[in-house]
């Protein structure tokens, strides 16, 4: 009796330690639910707007690629290679200019690269080579210094360095194979900064973020946001696709550590209801309000396969008078008469997901509900915007 006792206290403890457990889960769980929950559909302010002068630049510049294995431009076919073949020996001490040239191991290229924001003289940036003239691959080649302009003219960055590609060329008399693109290339870390574009952020006492997806309602809410942080209308919102931020009196972290802050920040970005349509892949995208008022909803269609199938009628054997004819033989069959196809009836205040179940329970396929969707929108029942890709 005494055994049974212990044992049934020994069970109750490790029935309360495993009850204790269960509880301390479902609490974690709850509280991990409730996290998401709070912040579900929140973004942060970095992720949908771009900084005041916190942007790229492009550059663009014009080589020669050398080293080519036959592959390079045809200097007939291609006289702006030849000049700068001319050039280039010219500069170096050699002059070929009544020399008849009839080199393929050279290619005239551009060269482009994006010199990204606040980069430092002497960093290394990665630039893309495209054949310029009619060569055949860049495979094996290697860019001579190639200066890279940006719009205002000026030199930014310097380009040399063996051209890495991802296709290859191959062929024979009686046929060639070709994988990727063989003319175009990349040099990692190819180009090196020469010069620096001035923007001192440090000192600006203002900033704008533009919204990469300008609406009124996003913009008042990244103002709001800020200004609940700061607890100061430091932001305004201008447009919307601009909002305003000054740097609150008295705040001595400077704008660089003001827009740090900033950009943590977490809201609930709108959106306006759109239904987007690309009739050549059949792909439809329709945002979370895209609301449908009252309307009707019939899909059917009728498909009548017509086929001939002519006979051969022969006369008798030993007829007089007979003739051989081809007697025609037509067999139509109606496929689809739309039978079991209804009107639906979609109410008013439909939601996306709603305004999908109903399609998918008539049987309509892509290329049908993009019919549905333009006759719906002609008839004024369907409150978003629709673009045609």
């Amino acid at each position: 009796m005494k055994n049974f006792q212990a044992g049934l206290k020994k069970a109750s403890r490790g029935l309360g330690s495993l009850l204790a457990a269960a509880a301390l889960s479902t609490l974690v769980f709850t509280a991990d639910a409730s996290a998401q929950k709070a912040t579900g559909g929140m973004t942060r302010i970095k992720d949908i707007v771009d900084f005041e002068g916190v942007r790229d630049n492009m550059l663009i510049g014009y080589g020669l690629v050398v080293g080519l294995n036959g592959t390079g431009d045809s200097l007939n076919n291609s006289p702006f290679t030849e000049q700068s073949i001319i050039g280039m020996l010219d500069r170096l001490g050699v002059n070929v200019r009544d020399e008849k040239l009839n080199t393929k191991n050279i290619a005239a290229v551009m060269v482009t690269a994006t010199l990204p924001p606040f980069t430092n003289q002497g960093t290394r940036i990665d630039v893309s080579i495209s054949a310029l003239g009619d060569s055949k691959s860049l495979q094996g080649g290697t860019l001579l210094v190639t200066p890279l302009l940006s719009a205002d003219g000026q030199v930014y960055a310097v380009a040399q360095g063996p051209v890495s590609i991802a296709g290859f060329s191959a062929k024979g008399d009686a046929g060639s194979v070709t994988q990727n693109i063989p003319t175009t290339g990349r040099i990692s870390a190819g180009a090196i900064v020469e010069r620096e574009i001035p923007f001192a952020l440090e000192g600006q006492a203002s900033t704008r973020l533009s919204l990469r997806n300008p609406d009124f309602t996003t913009a008042r809410r990244i103002a709001a946001a800020i200004n609940s942080h700061l607890k100061f209308p430091a932001a305004v919102a201008q447009n919307p696709a601009s909002v305003e931020v000054k740097v609150p009196p008295g705040y001595n972290a400077g704008l660089v550590n003001l827009l740090t802050d900033i950009e943590q920040l977490r809201i609930a970005p709108d959106q306006v209801a759109r239904v987007v349509i690309d009739e050549r892949s059949g792909v439809i995208v329709m945002g979370k309000d895209v609301r449908i008022s009252t309307v009707a909803l019939a899909q059917g269609n009728l498909t009548i396969r017509i086929t001939e199938t002519p006979q051969v009628s022969q006369p008798q054997p030993f007829s007089e008078g007979g003739e051989t004819v081809v007697v025609p033989r037509t067999d139509i069959q109606v496929l689809d008469d739309g039978e079991g196809k209804k009107l639906a009836v979609l109410p008013e205040g439909v939601s996306l997901q709603e305004l999908v179940t109903n399609l998918n329970a008539l049987g309509v396929g892509p290329r049908d509900i993009i019919t549905i969707l333009q006759a719906i929108k002609a008839s004024g029942a369907m409150q978003a915007e629709i673009e045609v890709m």
